[in-house]
């Protein structure tokens, strides 16, 4: 197993760029851009007939840099949009639909290497597992994807599933990082499922986007938002992405790793889920909960009442940005090493 050169240049560029700006730099991580030629033809009947958003609705990647630049936002973290990509009963269509989803994600990294850092999406069920493996080789080996996302919520399968670890012992050996999306909106992605897997390469770390959110309910979902909480601060490699998550939540979340200490507030970073949901909205949204957080002396939580300089502007650009460069720089770190 081997970068191509071409990957390997990506890699280089992408390094480089996210080391120049990862003091200042805003980052969205959790969008999903899609090929416009691509769109199903059931998915472009819909786009014409009505300009009322649906859920899931498709943006195109300019129509995803239109949106960061209202919002304030420099780069994102994209992969694939699932409800752009149908599957059949075809595992080797399938595996040419995601590829081609995924050769999208690349160009756009290619093209737009100072606003879109590109990852990866496989999936074993739909792919069936040699072409789930192939398909991660391609995101990592070929694209230089830095990260392979798999969703068990929108697929319908555990996230402890033999071939998912298998998926994930494969991200691992390429150098990569396996991320998931991680919600209570199914039954397949609880709490001790992630754990699981952040525990089979303690060493290597896990991405959880969402961070419990997801599709779910707010009332089915506080379980799993509650368990989440503990479990990044049990496991010390699992990396959360705030995505289509209370903001309530995200606020206890914040306080809770920020007095944690050690590298717990290191490891969560800001996102949309755009088209899911939008930049606009939720950067703003974080930008005032940051701005209420700093007024510590006037917060409605004891704690930060006890602690009214908490969240400095440091703190602050960690989770707006830097937590998730660094993620990012280290994993391309690895990928040139290897």
């Amino acid at each position: 197993m081997a970068i191509s050169g071409s990957a390997r240049q990506s890699i280089e560029r992408r390094l480089a760029y996210l080391e120049s700006v990862r003091d200042h730099v805003v980052i969205d991580g959790d969008t999903h851009p899609s090929d416009p030629d691509g769109f199903p033809d059931t998915v472009r009947a819909r786009v014409e007939a009505t300009p009322n958003y649906y859920h899931g609705r498709p943006i195109t990647g300019e129509e995803l840099i239109r949106d960061l630049d209202q919002a304030g936002v420099d780069m994102a973290l994209c992969w694939q949009n699932p409800a752009v990509t149908p599957y059949d009963d075809d595992r080797d269509g399938n595996f040419a639909a995601l590829l081609a989803a995924n050769q999208y994600i690349h160009q756009l990294g290619e093209q737009r290497a100072d606003r879109i850092i590109p990852a990866g999406w496989t999936d074993p069920k739909a792919l069936g597992l040699s072409n789930a493996l192939k398909l991660a080789e391609i995101c990592v080996e070929s694209f230089g994807f830095p990260i392979v996302k798999m969703n068990p919520a929108q697929n319908g399968y555990p996230i402890t599933s033999q071939d998912v670890l298998q998926v994930v012992d494969r991200i691992v050996a390429l150098g990569a990082v396996p991320a998931f999306h991680y919600g209570g909106d199914s039954p397949y992605t609880p709490a001790h499922g992630l754990r699981l897997v952040a525990e089979r390469h303690p060493d290597r770390e896990v991405i959880g986007v969402h961070m419990g959110g997801g599709g779910s309910a707010f009332v089915e979902g506080e379980a799993l938002y509650l368990a989440s909480r503990e479990l990044g601060l049990d496991c010390e490699n699992i990396f959360f992405i705030f995505s289509a998550k209370r903001d309530t939540h995200i606020e206890s979340d914040l306080i809770t790793y920020r007095l944690a200490g050690g590298t717990a507030e290191r490891r969560l970073a800001c996102a949309s889920d755009a088209p899911y949901g939008r930049p606009s909205w939720n950067f703003g949204g974080f930008r005032q909960m940051f701005r209420a957080l700093q007024d510590g002396a006037n917060h409605n939580d004891r704690r930060l009442r006890e602690r009214p300089d908490l969240f400095d502007d440091d703190a602050v650009q960690n989770f707006m940005g830097r937590n998730l460069a660094d993620l990012i720089i280290g994993i391309d770190q690895r990928l040139l090493s290897l």
